[in-house]
């Protein structure tokens, strides 16, 4: 098995390719080891230590490290983790991953959150993969709309400008209502 790895516009997160599925659809975010009960690869991951963050989505891993630690000392364990996972037979996740991602919204602008959900489905969201992210759906609220972003979008430090100059412009250009984007933490 060769795991190919990818940097990302986060220094602090690194995307894997183990080159297979690693989630048929879908994305599952483990922000901490207290919550990857449900992977069996997270919760190897999170085993080497020093991980802050384990996202797995279609085809890779993103993996968040902590600041204290260099690449070049956690990289070799992490593919191990990986390997060793692969290798082992185990599940990727138990259960089902999540789904589009989206919070549901059934007020009177449901329209308009339509076109939201569509232009992140379609524009934006095939974009952050690249990077080993995902950006989700919260809210619509008098103009302003609520994003959740995951993998190595979180704590970016060009998360705010791709939110801003990127995401913000494109749903103002295609949606006159949308005033503004923010980020929200889940």
């Amino acid at each position: 098995m060769f795991i190919q790895t990818e940097s990302t516009p986060n220094p602090a997160t690194l995307k894997f390719l183990p080159g297979q599925s690693v989630l048929g659809k879908g994305t599952a975010d483990f922000p901490s080891a207290e919550v990857a009960g449900k992977s069996p690869l997270a919760q190897r991951i999170f085993a080497v230590g020093g991980i802050y963050g384990v996202f797995l989505g279609t085809d890779f891993i993103t993996v968040t490290k902590g600041e204290d630690i260099a690449w070049e000392h956690i990289k070799p364990a992490i593919l191990g983790a990986i390997m060793e996972h692969y290798q082992s037979g185990d599940p990727v996740l138990i259960g089902e991953a999540e789904s589009a991602g989206h919070a549901d919204h059934e007020e009177a602008d449901e329209a308009i959150v339509s076109q939201i959900k569509e232009l992140l489905d379609t524009r934006v969201r095939p974009a952050v993969a690249q990077d080993g992210g995902d950006i989700t759906f919260h809210g619509f609220d008098q103009g302003v709309v609520y994003l959740h972003m995951q993998g190595a979008c979180a704590g970016c430090p060009s998360s705010t400008v791709t939110l801003k100059m990127g995401i913000e412009n494109l749903l103002r250009h295609y949606i006159p209502e949308v005033t503004e984007v923010r980020a929200i933490d889940v």
